[in-house]
């Protein structure tokens, strides 16, 4: 056991599937695992172990934000060996021609998170993602015929910002989207020398200010979770 991960030596694959919502971890385990296991439900925030095609994959659950997703990404890595880390998230649009529905990974995350000031003073550390994960998950898109876009997004530490229009200065710098966890994921990857990537769906848009459900992210975001799985 570590901290925050009740699960055993053995019972987590070397590859993750990183929702930020623990629903969303196990609808993905029922949907698309075979004989998935639970092995974690401490705090209510669920994971699971299956099988992909014959391969062993898990799916846990990170909560919201940098801070909570670190903690369950330094678990996984330092506690039980994990080796690849695929967030499987949602994403707000900063540009008109990125639609509700549409995949976006994350080539690199900017974020207004101080979590890399103290290691890096007075310069900018830039998180990007591992290039093999990326290379396979865009190769299965092409393969598969599903339109993806790919770039800089924005992790950010506020949902509710003071100044809804701040987005357009990211949007102007070609910042495709906002979410809430890929800088730091990125970040404790190359730290731990470990494979990371985040792969979002866009869920609503601040240029339209069309939105999904809660039921619609937690349970219809099927295709970016293909892609994961399309990495193995």
């Amino acid at each position: 056991m570590s901290t925050h991960i009740e699960a055993k030596k053995g019972d987590i694959a070397e590859t993750v599937l990183l929702p930020g919502d623990p629903m969303r971890a196990k609808w993905i385990a029922e949907t698309f695992l075979e004989h998935p296991k639970c092995y974690n439900d401490v705090r209510g925030m669920l994971g699971y172990t299956g099988y992909y095609k014959g391969k062993c994959v898990s799916v846990q659950g990170t909560g919201m934000g940098i801070p909570s997703a670190l903690i369950y990404c330094h678990e996984l890595i330092n506690d039980y060996g994990v080796k690849n880390l695929i967030r499987v998230g949602s994403a707000g649009s900063y540009q008109k021609d990125i639609k509700l529905r549409d995949i976006v990974i994350a080539m690199a995350a900017s974020s207004t998170s101080g979590i890399n000031n103290s290691r890096f003073i007075n310069a900018d550390y830039s998180p990007t993602a591992n290039f093999e994960l990326f290379m396979k998950a865009a190769l299965y898109a092409k393969t598969h015929n599903i339109p993806i876009k790919a770039g800089n997004v924005l992790s950010a530490d506020e949902f509710y910002e003071d100044d809804f229009n701040s987005y357009k200065k990211w949007a102007e710098f070609g910042v495709l989207c906002v979410e809430m966890e890929a800088a730091g994921l990125y970040t404790i990857a190359a730290k731990h020398n470990v494979k990371a990537l985040a792969i979002l769906t866009i869920s609503d848009s601040l240029v339209t200010s069309e939105r999904t459900t809660s039921d619609e992210r937690e349970s219809t975001f099927n295709t970016m979770v293909e892609i994961a799985l399309g990495t193995l």
